[in-house]
């Protein structure tokens, strides 16, 4: 009964993990979709002679959130960075716990960036002070609701919002790599991607 209530959890956290990765593969298609476009947008325009000044930027815009889905869902599919030097020498049960150590670490970072963004983005602080960003700054010194990007003047702190996003999604795939480190549940296919056999802790 008791290994039932802890493999249903799991099981839980295998779906919502796969759900998030299903989520995040379009995510991904769709910015490098956006990226393409903005880069053939600029060249275009640039040949042309008439340049569109908000293209450079939302071009960057794009490469960073990009690249903080896509390594979330590195994450889950296990193709973050390994150093297997030591690991490789080291018994079967051995590499089952520094496994099970290197997924713990990418939980307690994840747990660590988004704790990290809650005090930066300090929702209880802007909701105190009335949404209100001048009087927010003023009382904290924290600056991030009345910042505008240089050429789109959109808010700072919607493209920000990758980060907790980041911190939460990568916590999660996290949590979904250990159940399944520990044994708790049977490795889940991962559909929509193709990944070669890699050795490694990861």
């Amino acid at each position: 009964m008791s290994s039932r209530r802890m493999i249903a959890p799991a099981e839980a956290l295998q779906s919502l993990s796969a759900t998030l990765l299903a989520v995040e593969r379009l995510a991904i298609m769709g910015f490098m979709f956006l990226l393409a476009g903005l880069i053939l947008l600029n060249v275009v325009t640039r040949y042309s002679g008439r340049p569109i000044y908000w293209v450079d930027e939302s071009a960057i815009y794009s490469v960073v959130w990009l690249t903080f889905i896509g390594a979330s869902a590195m994450t889950r599919l296990r193709l973050d960075f390994a150093v297997s030097m030591l690991t490789e020498r080291l018994s079967e049960r051995g590499q089952k716990t520094a496994k099970v150590i290197a997924t713990g670490m990418v939980v307690v970072f994840g747990l660590s960036l988004a704790a990290m963004c809650w005090l930066w983005m300090d929702p209880v602080g802007i909701a105190r002070a009335g949404f209100d960003a001048r009087a927010f700054a003023g009382e904290t010194f924290n600056f991030l609701y009345t910042e505008r990007t240089q050429t789109l003047n959109w808010p700072t702190w919607m493209l920000y919002l990758i980060l907790p996003i980041f911190a939460l999604s990568m916590t999660i795939h996290g949590l979904a790599n250990l159940v399944e480190d520990l044994g708790l549940v049977p490795p889940a296919a991962l559909k929509g991607f193709v990944l070669s056999d890699v050795d490694g802790v990861n």
